[in-house]
């Protein structure tokens, strides 16, 4: 009887010695749990809500009430000219729409940037900065970089004409503007064509004394375009480039000019003069010359 006792006495120490282990093991985990909880929130970034898109919308679409949805952005990284609700972005009423100047994906944040003002045209005036100009550049395909060219890409100038130099006159390519940024290809100003077209007109951002030495350059010679790197952010220095450079021909040295002989000096003045003894003194006295 007391081996009996003394056994279940046993399992009885040993069933409430696991029931603590794993009661000790579950507040472990808890605890674990907690303090994962109270790091990461440490950690997270307070959010705000603004104005998003749904779906993706293209240029030129006009937006409406079912292309937007709220979404939680990160305050400290939210972007300039986010809308915190519907009545900021459409304050005139939805009946005054904003149409899309830049392409846009779901769930990124409606910037103002982007967007027409309330009721204004998605044309080429809404993406000139200020100050800043737009000058209509004639192209073909071979100096329009065979059609490659869209809206947003940035492209140097090089200018092609006959350049006199005294009586000599020669052919010259040089680069005149870097840079430019294209603001339409023939009549559109669709960033998000991906289609290659070839051109006739392109459309760049100049400020107004560019524009004046691109009209200059245009009518008295050819211009042609090159394009850009997406990523390339070095300036292109001075280029200029003629027949003899190209081919590797030497300037023919200019002549010398002939020595100038030094004229003469004049003659000394003619001095005339007489004579007179004082007693034993001569004296010479200076008269005017009559030869």
């Amino acid at each position: 009887m007391r081996t009996v006792f003394g056994l279940v006495l046993m399992l009885g120490l040993g069933l409430a010695g696991f029931a603590v282990y794993m009661i000790k093991g579950y507040f472990d985990e808890q605890q674990a749990a907690i303090m994962a909880e109270r790091e990461a929130a440490s950690l997270r970034q307070p959010t705000v809500e603004v104005v998003g898109v749904s779906r993706a919308l293209p240029y030129g679409t006009v937006i409406t009430r079912e292309d937007l949805r709220p979404i939680l952005y990160a305050e400290e990284f939210l972007p300039e000219g986010t809308f915190p609700d519907l009545e900021a972005l459409f304050p005139e009423g939805e009946d005054v729409p904003r149409i899309v100047l830049r392409p846009m994906e779901p769930n990124e944040p409606v910037l103002a940037s982007k967007i027409t003002a309330p009721g204004g045209d998605a044309g080429i005036s809404t993406r000139l900065g200020s100050g800043m100009r737009a000058f209509a550049i004639s192209v073909n395909a071979a100096s329009g970089v065979s059609g490659f060219l869209r809206p947003g890409d940035r492209v140097d100038v090089y200018w092609t004409g006959s350049v006199a130099k005294g009586t000599d006159a020669r052919d010259v390519t040089k680069l005149i503007e870097t840079g430019l940024e294209l603001v339409g290809v023939d009549q559109t100003a669709d960033q998000g064509r991906a289609e290659a077209i070839i051109a006739r007109t392109v459309t760049v951002q100049a400020s107004p004394e560019q524009v004046a030495k691109l009209a200059q350059a245009q009518s008295t010679g050819t211009l042609a375009l090159s394009l850009v790197g997406l990523f390339d952010d070095k300036v292109a220095g001075t280029v200029e480039v003629d027949q003899r450079s190209l081919l590797g021909i030497a300037p023919e040295p200019e002549p010398e000019a002939a020595p100038q002989i030094a004229a003469a000096p004049p003659p000394p003045p003619e001095v005339c003069s007489v004579r007179t003894r004082r007693g034993a003194e001569v004296v010479e006295i200076a008269i005017p010359c009559t030869n």
